[in-house]
């Protein structure tokens, strides 16, 4: 079962978040074969970090709660809160298989959040912009929550493109990289 994770950063936490970087990546290296893609989003027009993606693959959502929730800087208030969800891999690949590359040009999260009836189901024609894209799913896969999309794109309104906006009750683009050691 693949979950998308998405820890929102506490006001004032950057120190602590750094502090905790090591820890941070070994918590995730034992999670290196489930992982669909992972990095920070920062603020919009800065350098300060303000939440951490992680899309990963496991067995249930027991085990998602315990990935989410044990790792070190939640354990440290690192974050305020937490968006934990079914997710379906639609492109069928990880961040690593993106055919653009780890680096260069911009990337964004880009989280649409449900209302009404499902969209965006089905990966969007020609758009050889987007690392990760799927649907946000509950926890039995029954009803549909939003769509969560990784997409290098110009700008965040490009970003924002890659969903039908008028399909949800609100749509978060937040500045992103790809993640893990450098």
């Amino acid at each position: 079962m693949e979950f998308f994770c998405y820890h929102r950063d506490r006001p004032g936490s950057t120190a602590l978040r750094r502090e905790l970087l090591e820890r941070h990546w070994s918590y995730m290296d034992q999670y290196e074969k489930e992982l669909i893609a992972r990095g920070p989003t920062f603020a919009p027009g800065g350098d300060a970090p303000s939440g951490s993606v992680h899309i990963v693959d496991l067995p249930d959502p027991a085990a998602a709660r315990a990935f989410a929730f044990d790792e070190p800087g939640y354990q440290a208030g690192v974050y305020r809160d937490v968006l934990l969800l079914r997710w379906r891999n639609m492109l069928e690949r990880t961040m690593w298989d993106f055919p653009g590359g780890r680096t260069g040009s911009d990337r964004y999260l880009v989280l649409g959040l449900g209302a009404g009836g499902a969209a965006d189901l089905t990966v969007p024609p020609g758009r050889d912009d987007l690392i990760a894209y799927g649907p946000l799913l509950s926890d039995d896969a029954t009803a549909w929550l939003g769509t969560a999309a990784l997409v290098r794109a110009p700008d965040a309104e490009a970003a924002r493109g890659v969903l039908t906006v008028e399909r949800y009750a609100d749509i978060e683009i937040h500045p992103w990289e790809c993640g893990g050691r450098r």
